[in-house]
């Protein structure tokens, strides 16, 4: 358990954005037996490419209601051949009902600056068009999208859920311009807070300026955190501090602050039948 948790007898937690799939196979199952106790009542299991997906599927369906899994393809690695991408696809297609949203998702921002700084070509285009076909699929299925997409790269993101007309968008752990957040909070875009809230300069203004009623709380995990989670694995559990720091910065009363991202979350994803 995270050194700094406290219970608080309040309304349950969702991490709205987790790869619960990429942690070590012998970790996945006690992590998730592990949730009651933490007062976790749903995670978000957002997925990397076809076959994260369908491991995704499974954990849904060995904890029915707890996992809700979201399908796509995360752009921080190398594209797959078009055959590939038209595979991902098709499954994504026949398995529509069983996916909350469309996601992981979005534009290689890290690859694409580390190209650039060792003077190497990075060809952006075949990533943009691949994220406007995910823009595309989220339109036609009305599914939420689950965007990575941080400083320029949200604007393109912006530019192409505002050319389809697509709403339901949640930009997770962003990091942007002034101008892009007022935009994103505009449109009705929903941003997720990770564990470096509680030590993030960069991300107290953008919790302090958001509306408070399109915010969520995500762990990004097995990705690890600094400060007072060194050294912890990344665990759901974490979003109960994550809501705790929001408290503090915004002055606002905890036990009124967890329901309102518990209820953001819920509306956001359809988790109705929680």
């Amino acid at each position: 358990m995270s050194d700094i948790l406290t219970t608080t007898e309040s309304a349950p937690l969702i991490d709205a954005h987790i790869h619960v799939d990429s942690y070590p196979p012998e970790q996945q199952e006690p992590l998730l037996a592990s949730l009651a106790d933490s007062s976790v009542e749903a995670i978000i299991a957002v997925s990397m490419h076809l076959a994260s997906c369908q491991a995704n599927l499974r954990l849904a369906e060995r904890w029915p209601g707890l996992v809700r899994p979201a399908f796509g393809f995360h752009p921080e690695q190398p594209l797959p051949s078009q055959a590939e991408l038209d595979l991902l696809f098709d499954w994504m297609d026949k398995h529509i009902e069983q996916m909350v949203a469309v996601g992981e998702v979005g534009l290689p921002y890290y690859n694409r600056l580390e190209a650039l700084r060792s003077g190497a070509f990075f060809d952006h285009a075949p990533y943009i068009a691949l994220l406007e076909r995910f823009i595309r699929f989220a339109r036609k299925h009305d599914k939420p999208i689950v965007l990575h997409a941080v400083y320029e790269d949200a604007d393109i993101a912006c530019d192409l859920l505002e050319r389809h007309g697509v709403t339901q968008a949640h930009f997770h752990w962003f990091k942007g311009s002034a101008a892009t957040t007022e935009r994103m909070a505009r449109n009705g875009y929903y941003v997720s807070f990770t564990p470096d809230l509680l030590y993030e300069e960069e991300i107290h203004k953008l919790a302090r300026q958001y509306p408070s009623d399109q915010i969520m709380v995500e762990t990004d995990g097995p990705w690890p955190f600094e400060g007072a989670f060194t050294g912890q694995q990344t665990h759901p559990r974490m979003t109960a501090d994550v809501i705790r720091a929001y408290s503090k910065l915004t002055h606002q009363d905890e036990t009124a602050v967890r329901p309102l991202f518990y209820e953001n979350t819920r509306r956001f994803y359809s988790l109705s039948n929680l």
